[in-house]
């Protein structure tokens, strides 16, 4: 019998609990796949602890790869063998776990399974965050919190192909490190130093057109003094716990500011939106803009060593889970 890793209650990594489970079988428009390769990411820390509700029992993770074991009645696109990838569907820290074939992507050749499960989430974050929630193009200077983090390995990278100056934030030497080589044009070790007088003095007091800010609560309020009037505040993430509330006055008094909270779950509900993003990180993969930076793996069976990790902020780029 297949095992997953299952949450019984919400709480720490300790809650995260090794267990057999019977073997699924497709319903109809259902695909059974038996993974290789599990993303972890920190949503998955919001799902455990009870943050995002979920109904428990849960089984975290919502990012994978591998091969199609079975199909349901009504499956098309897919057979067995198919080599496939998903993002955004609970239920990923498995070995064997079923997919509605509408949120399955075929995994392009020359793609192995281990680079899809690091990269397909993070990679469809920045495609929305970089093209659709503030379209980064040449010219625009853009600040980049957790610049060696998952996404940020990504985004930086493709904003920088894409024009922009990028100023990255990251919290020790071997990270500042790592976000140069993701493209960073300007790197701030945010433990050592004040993030938004450097920015101010990076810009010349001008400001970055656009924030994309992960990190919640430690960057805020500094995350909107570091924006030109007018400039954007993209939260899409709060790593370090949730900002705390404000009233829009306070746009209005730093610069007349704008401020989102965008999720993929919005932004690629829709079937041809989920493919055209998977199909952006897929050919930015094979022109080598972005590649899969594979910080940490860890067998399926210690999520939780993984999860401390996570939060512990011990990780760079991409950690992932082998079944």
């Amino acid at each position: 019998m297949p095992h997953v890793i299952r949450i019984e209650e919400f709480g720490g990594p300790e809650v995260l609990k090794w267990v057999e489970v019977p073997a699924p079988t497709p319903g109809p428009g259902e695909v059974l796949i038996r993974q290789t390769a599990v993303g972890v990411n920190f949503v998955d820390v919001y799902h455990r602890i009870g943050l995002y509700k979920l109904s428990l029992p849960l089984t975290p993770g919502s990012e994978g790869a591998g091969a199609v074991e079975a199909v349901g009645s009504g499956v098309s696109d897919f057979k067995a063998g198919d080599r496939v990838t998903y993002q955004g569907v609970i239920g990923g820290y498995s070995e064997v776990r079923l997919v509605p074939a509408a949120r399955l992507l075929h995994l392009p050749d020359g793609i192995d399974e281990r680079t899809a499960a690091a990269v397909l989430l993070k990679g469809v974050t920045a495609y929305y965050l970089l093209k659709r929630t503030f379209p980064v193009g040449k010219g625009h200077v853009i600040l980049f919190h957790a610049a060696a983090g998952g996404v940020g390995s990504i985004a930086c990278r493709w904003a920088t192909a894409l024009g922009a100056t990028v100023i990255g934030t990251a919290g020790s030497d071997d990270k500042t490190a790592l976000a140069r080589d993701n493209g960073c044009a300007h790197v701030i070790n945010y433990r050592r130093e004040n993030f938004v007088e450097r920015v101010r003095a990076i810009t010349d007091g001008a400001g970055v057109d656009v924030v994309y800010d992960s990190v919640g609560k430690d960057t805020f309020p500094g995350s909107l003094d570091c924006l030109k009037p007018m400039g954007m505040w993209v939260s899409f993430g709060q790593s370090s716990g949730v900002p705390p509330p404000f009233t829009t006055g306070l746009l209005q008094q730093k610069g007349s500011l704008f401020a989102t909270r965008p999720t993929t779950a919005h932004y690629l509900a829709a079937r041809p939106d989920l493919e055209a993003a998977a199909n952006g990180v897929f050919e930015a993969l094979a022109a080598g803009i972005i590649k899969a930076t594979i910080g940490q793996e860890f067998p399926l069976q210690a999520a939780a060593d993984a999860h401390r990790a996570l939060e512990g902020r011990r990780t760079t780029g991409a950690t992932i889970l082998i079944p």
